[in-house]
């Protein structure tokens, strides 16, 4: 059975406490709603882009939220696919979700790791090799030199080793590891075993984010760690290749440790941009004491409580930066709601006017 070697470090420790802290406070943010899903698709929007782009997609931000909106990118078909593919994986996510909501369990099998695959090659490998297991051994090199940086195990045994990681999964003792190190050791063990021809990186992190979502760990659904990954890919994949390439005699020998501590400082570095956003934005405990109740801003409203949240205030001439295709008097008639309800406030006079939070 797969048991996987690793020591609870310092560094460890550290960020899963700012993971907790940080979790609470997200957690718990009296966010009005229209802030809740602006924050939930601009996670969905950074894991995808970065997720594809530590990949190679070469789309940017902008394109990747353009292909979700169903808006023409001009681009390979390719690269479109794979953003498309890449948002069919989190809605499989969110759907198992969902189940465990309302049938309040749910058993992470193969056949799971196996859908992920397929959702995430579609169009792309083909149908026989899509949501399947490698049948040839396939070697990592590096792009730039073509020297081989780390050869995974053979073909004939993934199927095994997947089992017995599954198995892992759902035993009381992998039920035991706290939630985030629990999917950086999973993220680890499929990138190590490379069970695909193709995407194994993209499926290793899904279903690391699957097993967070699993034990409780969604967060609301504002987090993307890709981002992280993708800052400094070459870190990443460095990172990987040092543990997997340990000259040990028995691989579950192998001190899963350095990966450990990387993955965990890169979930609380996310987490800690989620919760210092989610303070700046949250105005909703304040609005409530004012006025009794939660208030709905409307979409250009909350672009200006963000802009003042982030630039310390608006001036007229910023108007346009933020609102290239409304005029004038629609921003003044958004700030005087804000200033009615209490939430900003104006000084200076009509020409030199600055808006700030009150």
């Amino acid at each position: 059975m797969f048991i996987p070697k690793y020591s609870i470090t310092n560094k460890i420790l550290k960020a899963i406490g700012i993971v907790e802290a940080a979790r609470e406070i997200i957690m718990n943010a009296p966010l009005v709603p229209a802030w809740e899903a602006k924050f939930r698709k601009e996670a969905i929007e950074r894991t995808i882009h970065h997720g594809t782009h530590l990949e190679g997609n070469p789309l940017s931000p902008e394109e990747v939220r353009d292909v979700l909106d169903g808006q023409e990118v001009i681009a390979r078909d390719r690269d479109v696919q794979e953003i498309i593919n890449y948002r069919n994986v989190l809605k499989f996510i969110e759907g198992i979700y969902t189940q465990i909501g309302s049938s309040g369990s749910y058993s992470f099998t193969i056949e799971t790791i196996l859908e992920m695959h397929k959702l995430t090659t579609e169009k792309i490998l083909p149908p026989e090799t899509s949501g399947q297991f490698r049948i040839r051994q396939v070697v990592i090199k590096n792009t730039k030199t073509g020297q081989v940086s780390y050869t995974p195990p053979p073909a004939v045994e993934v199927p095994y080793l997947v089992e017995d990681l599954v198995n892992w999964i759902n035993s009381d003792e992998g039920k035991q590891v706290h939630p985030i190190i629990k999917a950086g050791i999973i993220h680890y063990e499929l990138a190590r075993i490379h069970p695909f021809v193709d995407g194994n990186g993209r499926v290793a992190r899904a279903v690391a984010t699957l097993v967070l979502f699993l034990d409780g760990y969604d967060i609301r659904k504002f987090f993307s760690f890709e981002e992280y990954f993708d800052e400094n890919p070459m870190q990443y994949y460095l990172t990987l290749q040092a543990v997997s390439n340990q000259l040990v005699l028995d691989t579950h020998e192998r001190d899963l440790t350095p990966w450990l501590e990387y993955f965990t400082e890169g979930v609380a570095i996310e987490l800690n941009r989620v919760k210092e956003k989610v303070q700046r934005i949250s105005v909703d405990a304040r609005i409530k004491d004012k006025l009794g109740q939660q208030l709905m801003l409307n979409e250009r409203q909350m672009m200006i409580m963000e802009y003042i949240h982030r630039h310390k205030g608006l001036s007229n001439k910023d108007f346009r930066k933020i609102f290239p295709d409304f005029s004038d008097d629609t921003v003044l008639r958004e700030l005087k709601f804000l200033r009615q309800k209490g939430l900003v406030k104006k000084s200076g006079g009509t020409k030199k006017a600055v808006y700030v939070l009150k």
